[in-house]
């Protein structure tokens, strides 16, 4: 009978029922009808076959709410458990199967490894904050690691606590923030090997959440004081800032998405999890606020500005929820859920340009386990295998639109986008690496004369240690 599938259908969609959420006083009312129209309605989550899993890899334990994993169409890194110091091993994308306990890492940190960050301009970069105050730049060769790394590219000295918050500029050549224990936000101009900016007298407590926003021209942070801020990165001022965006004590995370909103995740005084959704321009009331669950694990927002789908990754948790931001109330339209077996010790999130676009997949997710680690593929089902211009409007690309120098001296740049119509294809243009490679060159040129210079002065010390031996022997 209609009425019982329909019944069926709604009890399924737990978020499809009529719910009232007080927030500061004020009654919330969403509504869920059971079917609206959405080209994602039906996108589905699947983990891929065990033999394209990366196995054995001892993933870091320890506890720190940043992803643990980055990647993109080169590499997959991963924050590995490391004895007498902090470690995360970076993986060519198809070297997948077992991996040797041998597998060289990148292990110059005195500390635990918190967060790691490839570059969005340059697939063989990739920077690590950590335990020890420190932030590194590492260069990865093509085709991986041969040999253990430990000399980083760049050393970043600044911070006087842990850092455990990293996050490349969209379209900066060569800009990075970081933020550490220390309530400090640095950006840093990492072609010089200086902080350029330094924000230190805004956070009054240990910040959660440091993002851009799609151009670079706003920072955004949540911090235990439970408020939320959207900073002038350049001058380190409060534009707008949000009071008790969520009334829990656990931590807040706080993206951009679309048209300058805000969508935020964090815990009800009675410790439900929580989404909401903010126009910082009318920062009073959430456009929505919806209640999730009442797991204790902080819930990680991953946004796709080409199709407005934003994906929450629990860290503990086995699933993932997506949602549908749109411009029509209740803002925030619940999709569905992947779900599996083993929680998730941390999240990595493929570039667009790194996906499989005859296969309409819009989303690529790397799933830490324990032991391993496992991309599930998000996909959209169409039966054509022709290019689906709706799914994939051009995407940000490699390319950077404004250098380092330029930006700190107020040049903002748009995103340069890209088509994947033809799929992407992962070269090196000249002039980005060039950029790199002058910065690389000169830091390595030095580390290798410096090398150089102790492999002379060992030299001399044993031919003197020969000669005083010769003539003691004589004597």
């Amino acid at each position: 009978c209609p009425l019982s599938c329909l019944s069926t259908v709604s009890s399924v969609y737990f978020h499809n029922s009529i719910r009232k959420h007080k927030h500061k006083g004020t009654a919330f009312t969403m509504s869920r009808r059971v079917v609206r129209t959405s080209k994602f309605r039906h996108v589905f989550g699947q983990a891929v076959k065990a033999d394209q899993c990366y196995d054995d890899i001892r993933i870091s334990q320890m506890t720190w709410d940043s992803n643990f994993c980055s990647v993109n169409p080169k590499f997959v890194a991963m924050i590995v458990d490391a004895s007498g110091g902090g470690a995360f091993m970076v993986l060519p994308l198809t070297k997948t199967g077992r991996i040797d306990m041998s597998y060289p890492t990148v292990c110059g940190h005195t500390g635990p490894v918190l967060d790691i960050e490839f570059c969005p301009h340059n697939d063989n970069i990739i920077a690590s904050g950590s335990e020890d105050c420190s932030v590194m730049i590492w260069e990865i060769p093509d085709g991986g690691l041969t040999t253990s790394l430990t000399d980083p590219v760049v050393k970043l000295d600044g911070h006087s606590k842990r850092v455990g918050i990293l996050s490349w500029h969209p379209t900066a050549h060569n800009v990075l923030m970081s933020a550490g224990c220390d309530n400090v936000v640095i950006l840093w101009n990492v072609a010089r090997g200086e902080a350029a900016v330094r924000i230190d007298s805004v956070h009054t407590d240990l910040i959660y959440s440091a993002c851009w926003n799609r151009d670079g021209s706003r920072i955004l942070t949540a911090c235990k004081d439970k408020t939320m801020r959207v900073l002038d990165p350049r001058k380190g001022t409060v534009l707008f800032e949000k009071e008790k965006a969520h009334e829990g004590s656990r931590p807040i995370r706080a993206v951009f998405v679309n048209d300058g909103k805000i969508l935020t995740t964090g815990f009800s005084r009675m410790s439900e999890r929580q989404v909401a959704l903010w126009d910082p321009k009318k920062f009073g009331e959430p456009l929505t606020l919806q209640e999730l669950d009442t797991s204790s694990g902080v819930l990680l927002p991953f946004f796709d500005p080409d199709t407005g789908v934003v994906y929450l990754c629990g860290k503990g948790d086995s699933s993932i929820r997506y949602f549908e931001v749109t411009d029509e109330a209740p803002y925030v339209h619940y999709l569905s859920m992947y779900s599996s077996k083993e929680s998730q010790k941390g999240m990595g999130y493929m570039p667009k340009r790194g996906l499989e676009v005859n296969k309409c997949e819009i989303a690529r997710f790397y799933k830490l386990h324990e032991r391993k680690c496992e991309p599930i593929v998000m996909t959209v089902p169409r039966k054509s295998d022709l290019f689906q211009e709706d799914l994939y409007p051009d995407t940000i690309g490699p390319e950077p639109s404004v250098e380092a120098d330029e930006w700190f001296e107020g040049k903002d740049g748009q995103p340069i986008l890209i088509s994947l119509k033809d799929g992407f294809v992962a070269t090196t243009k000249a002039k980005e690496f060039k950029v790199h490679k002058s910065l690389l060159k000169t830091t390595t040129a030095s580390v290798q004369s410096l090398r150089k210079e102790v492999k002379d002065l060992k030299a001399a010390i044993e031919e003197l240690t020969k000669r005083v031996s010769e003539l003691e022997s004589k004597h």
